[in-house]
């Protein structure tokens, strides 16, 4: 049987040679393995913007990929190096939460990755995490590959809160490319009014919906209410930050 894919989740960018350096004991040590680039622009040492990412993708892959997530502003610390089997994929990177997602499905199993003597200290990522991957995407059982762990970080989304008056109240979690802003507030219904940062955009279906120019709030493909400005950037106009109040009204 070929190497199962694997796929690749950095904060490395592409300008210098550290992605070239993990592909390389990549295709060393699993020859034929089909070497998936997810992105490498998750923002440095942005945990929770992993996470998130991970979250999209992790299970649209077939089952026995090895996704590798290397954002691990903790390398060569205490934090644990782990490896989780879930629905039948395969995580490889640090437990500081941009794993969690897999965490959570009720047959995780994971187990805690040895870190040899001479592991760079500043680069798990090649030293660790790409033989482990190696050695999954070949076929070498989980439990072979490490002990298991039990003490693995789980981040969740934070849930957002109704008050009294039926107004539900939620937070900015993170930004995209396209200037929108992903905020944990989830709704099925395409009326009502988003507040933040004192302006208040319209609930809409689709961008075409909106007049150019014009903010609106609308329900992004991961489910959550995104605020958007049609042909422009949200995040450049309200100048919000992640963890930003947002507040939903006429939501069921």
């Amino acid at each position: 049987m070929p190497p199962a894919a694997i796929t690749l989740l950095t904060d490395f960018g592409t300008a210098d040679g550290y992605v070239a350096e993990l592909k390389g004991v990549l295709v060393s040590l699993a020859p034929g393995a089909p070497l998936v680039d997810l992105s490498h622009d998750i923002p440095p040492q942005d945990i929770a913007m992993a996470r998130l990412t991970v979250a999209r993708y992790w299970r649209r892959f077939p089952v026995g990929t090895v996704h590798v997530v290397v954002v691990d502003p903790g390398v060569g610390t205490t934090r644990a190096a782990i490896a989780i089997a879930s629905e039948g994929r395969l995580l490889v990177g640090p437990d500081n939460g941009v794993l969690s997602p897999a965490l959570f499905s009720i047959d995780a199993r994971v187990v805690q990755l040895p870190i040899d003597d001479t592991a760079s200290a500043t680069f798990h990522g090649r030293d660790v995490f790409a033989p482990v991957a190696a050695r999954l995407a070949c076929g070498a059982p989980l439990e072979q590959i490490g002990e298991p762990y039990a003490g693995a970080v789980r981040l969740r989304t934070p849930p957002p809160r109704r008050d009294a008056h039926g107004l539900l109240h939620g937070e900015v979690l993170t930004l995209d490319r396209f200037g929108n802003i992903i905020t944990n507030l989830m709704t099925r219904d395409a009326s009502g009014m988003v507040k933040i940062c004192g302006r208040a955009a319209r609930l809409v279906r689709t961008y075409g919906e909106a007049s150019p120019g014009e903010l609106v709030a609308l329900v992004g493909s991961s489910g959550f209410v995104e605020i958007a400005v049609r042909e422009g950037s949200a995040a450049q106009l309200l100048g919000v930050e992640r963890g930003a109040v947002v507040v939903l009204s006429g939501a069921p």
